[in-house]
């Protein structure tokens, strides 16, 4: 009987739980703010092209020292 008794309280407890998760939400009733628009001043791309060019020169360097060292005897 005392089982019975805390599965039903359980069960109502958990269902006013969804309840309030679903409809606390939606009492302040305020729409969102729009976004701002997007605006670039092509720093973003400017910062881009550099990593691109900074990465490309590591590899480069990577690939041409092993052509350097290799008369020294150092690979």
């Amino acid at each position: 009987m005392a089982v019975n008794r805390m599965l039903l309280v359980t069960a109502i407890a958990a269902m006013f739980a969804v309840f309030v998760g679903i409809v606390c939400p939606n009492v302040r009733a305020q729409s969102m703010a729009p976004a701002p628009a997007p605006s670039s001043d092509g720093t973003s791309i400017d910062q881009g092209i550099a990593y691109a060019l900074m990465i490309g020169a590591l590899l480069l360097t990577y690939l041409i020292h092993p052509l350097d060292a290799f008369p020294y005897g150092l690979f």
